[in-house]
């Protein structure tokens, strides 16, 4: 098993950068893919990036080009960067790992993780 651990939300303003840090107990292959999930108030949950321990990488459409989902083996750590934020990116933020079927099945949520963080919070506002 594995526990996860979030951080680095806060409140940023419009246009401005986050560094979101997912800290993993351990690295394994069973759970070959983590990603990055969001919920604001009132919406549904929403995979926003995905990265599988081979180094594919998944990038939902209204993050790609400002996201970058990156890892640090040595730390055991997961990292989402977070340019150009918009009051739309706001909500708690997630990450999850398990052994999905693809890595695009965990991030569209066809496939649900059964390991997930406490959540940290992003807010977006002026």
């Amino acid at each position: 098993q594995v526990q996860l651990v979030e951080s680095g939300g806060g409140l940023v303003q419009p246009g401005g950068s986050l560094r979101l840090s997912c800290a993993a107990s351990k690295f394994t292959l069973d759970y070959w893919v983590i990603g990055w999930f969001r919920q604001a108030p009132g919406k549904e949950r929403e995979g926003v990036s995905c990265l599988s321990v081979y180094g594919s990488t998944y990038y939902a459409d209204s993050v790609k080009g400002r996201f970058t989902i990156s890892r640090d083996n040595a730390k055991n750590t997961v990292y989402l960067q977070m340019n150009s934020l918009t009051p739309e990116d706001s909500g708690v933020y997630f990450c999850a790992a398990d052994q999905p079927p693809t890595v695009q099945s965990l991030c569209t949520s066809r496939f649900v993780a059964k390991h997930w963080g406490q959540g940290t919070q992003v807010t977006v506002s002026s």
